[in-house]
């Protein structure tokens, strides 16, 4: 991945600009996607599909077989992670959002999920470590801002 391209992206995340923002959002997310070429793609979008039709064992079993194949892709993990996220498996989901943000530190996305999977299991205090550790990299984001008061408020 071309670094001096990521960073402009990442300093496009912080632009007073909202459609600046939009685009560098979805310019990462789609770099993220693509990193394995067509092949990886398809294999996510063949696991998004059959979570969507309720597969989620067989969705699970696609997304774990691209990940003992490219263990670098980061995106396949947090494809994952969103799986166990939906079925309320929150240590299983924390983990791969962990394995995200090793491959990837400035994955918003996983540090969204971390920050979610917490706050579903009340550790507030870490739910607001992550959501704050994401928008060091999205300041704009109101999702994670709403959340953040979310949490605070569960805490007092």
């Amino acid at each position: 991945m071309d670094s001096l391209f990521i960073n402009s992206l990442l300093e496009d995340l912080k632009s007073p600009e909202e459609s600046v923002r939009e685009q560098a959002t979805q310019k990462l997310w789609r770099i993220w996607f693509q990193q394995k070429g067509i092949h990886g793609l398809e294999v996510i979008d063949r696991s998004q599909k059959l979570m969507d039709a309720g597969k989620i064992a067989e969705a699970e079993s696609v997304l774990n077989e691209l990940i003992n194949n490219q263990p670098d892709f980061a995106e396949a993990w947090n494809r994952r992670a969103f799986l166990y996220y939906t079925t309320g498996q929150y240590k299983k989901s924390l983990m791969d959002c962990q394995k995200v943000i090793d491959l990837i530190p400035v994955h918003f996305g996983a540090l969204h999920g971390m920050g979610l999977c917490y706050a579903a299991t009340g550790e507030y205090q870490k739910a607001i470590k992550a959501f704050r550790r994401a928008l060091e990299i999205q300041p704009f984001s109101i999702v994670n801002q709403k959340l953040i008061l979310e949490c605070t408020m569960r805490l007092s």
